[in-house]
């Protein structure tokens, strides 16, 4: 990808980490936000009545590469994210094999200079093989370019294990990303316990199999310094927990997710193996409490938990399809529609939770438009209505539960270093 020099005229530019609102022309000169220079040595585009912020930044996603890439790879899982405004995102280590060795980093990182059209961060496992027995070698780990390392879609259950990650981790100035599951509680569940998952015949997932596991970290990280994150919070009790180990100094942090933010386990209603997530859509009250928590910073930011699975693995019985939806295309239009529309956050709060916090909380660049910075840039039409389909989405999976539904707020163009990588509905050399 080859830069050029661009003046961005006339949209709202928002930068919350400067404080910057205003109307105005944002300038790009050899691939870094620049002061002001003559028409004449760029391309001028037309924002007026557009939204011009920081390229988002999804610090949670899975582009099953290596090893399922029949679900989504490196190239596809990229243009995804580019057609939702996403300039960076950071990879899970649940791919096949694994990403518990220098070896399986060295070839994603690999794919990404050869394949990607954003950029793309490496986590590496807490355990060997993810099978939550033995520490991963985490050094090696961080030497290969890992930023966090995490046993994302499985969840440690030895304390004395966790406790040594935790350690290590420390040691190496690598968060460690956690999913939040005590898996005694869960076995064989399929929905949020309670009211539906009755009504429905279904077994429940109880709210306190996430709690445990979090009060866990919380301790932990209390006794070992490190830096612990927990992943798409969903209970209400998580949420206050975090509260509280903030206000003590502890050093936790959270994301919530769109799906969790905006619906509820009352649309599993039809058995739609759509509405199928880990952890489970909750009930309404714990939804409100994920708002809350974004609202007052106890959940730090907004993470999509992008997870491709192709449509006839998501068309079996609710029992058996896989859990998981994809995010990366419909995340800024719900969380538009959920926290700006719907519950009185300002449009520069939620960029920030969607730009700024994230990039900050995992120590990556991004989430700015500073000058001199790389000018990874977003460009969204918060009024344009669309509706997602099956034939213009861009990943090679489309289990959204959001398919065929009206929505409100669009990405326009995404730039990468400068660089024009999406524009108009396509990504820049993209296959007619």
């Amino acid at each position: 990808m080859s830069s050029e020099n661009l003046i961005i005229r006339g949209g709202r530019i928002i930068d919350p980490e400067s404080g910057r609102d205003e109307v105005g022309d944002l300038y790009i000169r050899d691939g870094k936000i620049s002061g002001s220079f003559s028409e004449d040595e760029a391309r001028v585009i037309d924002a007026s009545g557009k939204v011009v912020c920081p390229g988002l930044v999804d610090i949670h996603v899975h582009f099953r590469d290596p090893g399922q890439t029949h679900k989504e790879d490196i190239r596809t899982g990229t243009m995804s994210a580019a057609a939702g405004g996403f300039t960076s995102v950071i990879c899970m280590p649940n791919t096949s094999p694994t990403c518990d060795n220098a070896g399986t980093i060295q070839h994603i990182n690999d794919s990404v200079a050869k394949k990607a059209v954003i950029r793309v961060y490496p986590t590496g496992c807490l355990t060997r093989n993810m099978e939550g027995k033995d520490l991963a070698p985490i050094g090696s780990l961080k030497k290969a370019g890992v930023v966090a390392v995490t046993d994302d879609g499985k969840c440690v259950q030895n304390n004395a294990l966790m406790r040594q990650v935790a350690t290590y981790s420390k040691m190496f100035d690598l968060p460690v990303m956690d999913h939040c599951q005590d898996s005694a509680l869960t076995e064989g569940s399929v929905m949020h316990e309670g009211e539906w998952s009755l009504r429905l015949g279904l077994k429940g997932w109880p709210a306190a199999a996430e709690d445990i596991i979090v009060a866990r970290n919380i301790i932990l990280s209390e006794l070992t310094g490190a830096h612990i994150h927990m992943q798409h919070v969903s209970s209400a009790d998580s949420v206050e927990l975090l509260r509280q180990a903030k206000k003590k100094g502890i050093r936790v942090s959270g994301e919530a997710s769109p799906h969790h933010i905006t619906l509820t386990d009352k649309y599993l209603g039809g058995y739609d193996p759509f509405f199928k997530m880990n952890p489970p859509l909750r009930s309404e009250s714990h939804r409100l409490a994920l708002i809350e928590g974004l609202r007052d910073g106890t959940l730090d930011c907004i993470a999509t938990d992008h997870a491709p699975h192709r449509e006839y693995e998501k068309d079996v019985e609710l029992d058996i399809a896989p859990f998981g939806i994809v995010g990366l295309e419909t995340s800024l239009p719900i969380c538009l529609e959920t926290l700006h529309r719907g519950s009185g956050f300002s449009l520069p709060q939620v960029i920030d939770l969607m730009t700024s916090k994230p990039a900050r909380l995992m120590n990556i660049p991004g989430g700015t438009l500073a000058d001199g910075v790389d000018a990874d840039v977003l460009i969204f039409d918060p009024e344009r209505e669309w509706v997602p389909s099956r034939e213009e989405f861009k990943s090679k999976s489309f289990n959204s539960p959001w398919l065929d539904v009206p929505l409100k707020g669009r990405a326009d163009t995404t730039i990468v270093a400068g660089s024009i990588v999406y524009e108009n509905g396509r990504v820049v050399g993209e296959e007619e």
